[in-house]
């Protein structure tokens, strides 16, 4: 059966809305049935005919997989449609953990503690129940320590299509986050 892209695009939206995680181009081609490269620019023109046509929802892409999800201009009327009782952020803690597991990973709970200096199994655990950070397996030395790293959540949240899209570490050397003077020191 012959598809037109409009219907191919309007199949390819359908699975990304049913599917709800991201769903692997791989997966998509299968179930199309087609070459990779057809499904491929179908997929990126949606994408773009979303964002022209300045809709709702949009198509992100990570580590190969596409999703469709709402806006991140909408967040705060979506926000207050789904008001919980719960915060939904991270603490300053968990970020500083989430970062070193970031810039570091895969890393075991003590050397994250040895970078900051105090214990980090709350905000660990906090990472691992948002999603945001998983275990990706053991060191192979004596009490096989977990090694840690971040999902394809935690891409998706940020934005990231890669880790390599993580702003390089030397971005940060000349920033003074702290505002203190080395008069103050």
């Amino acid at each position: 059966m012959i598809m037109t892209d409009k219907e191919i695009k309007s199949i390819i939206e359908s699975l990304l809305f049913v599917w709800g995680e991201p769903l692997n181009i791989k997966e998509i081609v299968k179930i199309l049935e087609m070459p990779e490269e057809k499904v491929r620019n179908n997929l990126l023109e949606l994408k773009r005919e979303l964002h022209e046509e300045q809709r709702g929802i949009q198509i992100i892409e990570v580590n190969d997989s596409f999703q469709l999800c709402t806006k991140g201009e909408n967040h705060p009327y979506i926000e207050k449609l789904c008001m919980t009782s719960q915060n939904r952020g991270l603490s300053q803690p968990t970020l500083e953990v989430l970062a070193i597991i970031a810039y570091k990973q895969p890393i075991t709970k003590h050397e994250i503690e040895s970078i900051r200096g105090v214990k980090s199994d709350k905000a660990i655990n906090t990472l691992i129940e948002r999603e945001l950070v998983e275990v990706k397996g053991r060191l192979e030395k004596i009490g096989r320590p977990m090694l840690y790293g971040t999902t394809d959540l935690f891409l998706k949240v940020f934005g990231f299509k890669s880790l390599e899209d993580l702003p390089k570490i030397d971005n940060f050397d000349n920033l003074n986050f702290l505002n203190i003077d080395d008069n103050d020191k």
